[in-house]
């Protein structure tokens, strides 16, 4: 196995960490925001920019700034042929607040690799349309969006 863990990650400390070349970068940002300042030691960066929204109906022509098919085969496409190096590096998916559109890549990295994904109680808050964009390129793939009463029950888990 080539990705051997996934992360996700707010964009204010995705900006903080020493890069790796061991570490692959989904970097998301906002439209109307510049690109992510990631370290240059982080060799494989794949870069996307789209709004954390869902269409209001699935009838309705694409919006300007949205989560789209050529988006989710681009990070389809980034994830696949990582994982088929030759070499085990780990997946950081960033985004604005590394609340809803990076849990929502990392929950699908996650499942397409078989890579453990640290923390994958609080992704309860990921993007439902990126989830379903991501889950039409792999028919029979469901993706599991933990309920929030999981990271509770983390919270109040004995520690070691």
């Amino acid at each position: 196995m080539s990705i051997t863990q996934v992360f996700y990650t707010s964009r204010k400390l995705a900006e903080t960490l020493a890069g790796n070349p061991y570490m692959a970068v989904i970097s998301i940002t906002d439209p109307t925001t510049p690109a992510a300042r990631l370290d240059p030691l982080f060799r494989h960066i794949l870069r996307l920019s789209f709004f954390d929204a869902i269409p209001a109906d699935q009838f309705m022509p694409p919006l300007p700034g949205l989560f789209n098919r050529d988006m989710a085969r681009q990070i389809d496409t980034f994830v696949q042929e990582l994982h088929a190096a030759p070499f085990e590096l780990s997946l950081m998916v960033h985004c604005e607040y590394g609340v809803s559109r990076s849990a929502a890549i990392a929950l699908f990295a996650s499942a397409t690799t078989g890579a453990p994904l640290a923390a994958r109680e609080f992704t309860y808050e990921a993007n439902t349309w990126v989830i379903e964009t991501l889950e039409n390129l792999h028919p029979g793939l469901t993706i599991d969006i933990p309920r929030p009463e999981a990271c509770t029950e983390r919270r109040l888990a004995q520690r070691a």
